[in-house]
């Protein structure tokens, strides 16, 4: 799995990517009450908006890590926003996306590097 430094966790799958919060994020939100996720067959390049999260305390953008094409969203989220609470690195996950180009994720943190980011 990599991490990124906006607290997203991406794992690949096959031949694309799953997309996630980390549960740190998913504690400093707070209660989530909204998810509001991409349209799939959506073209993205890496940091467009993707994801708007609503929570008690705060609106959030979630943004594309990769370029790619949204290929499946987590429909569930949007009657349940809070198992990103519950199981945010499970069954949480956003969105999956293809990619040409996973040399993108190597830039990324591995879980060492995203544990001692977030310290």
């Amino acid at each position: 799995m990599k991490y990124t430094e906006e607290h997203e966790w991406l794992r690949v799958e096959d031949d694309v990517v799953v997309v996630g919060i980390t549960e740190h994020a998913a504690e400093q939100l707070g209660d989530i009450v909204f998810v509001e996720l991409p349209e799939v067959g959506t073209e993205v390049v890496k940091d467009d908006d993707v994801v708007v999260i609503e929570s008690v305390k705060a609106a959030s953008d979630i943004l594309a890590p990769i370029d790619g094409e949204i290929v499946e969203v987590n429909d569930m989220l949007t009657d349940t926003p809070s198992t990103v609470n519950e199981d945010a690195i499970g069954k949480g996950w956003m969105f999956k996306i293809k990619t040409d180009d996973l040399s993108q994720l190597d830039e990324m943190m591995d879980e060492a590097a995203y544990k001692k980011f977030i310290g």
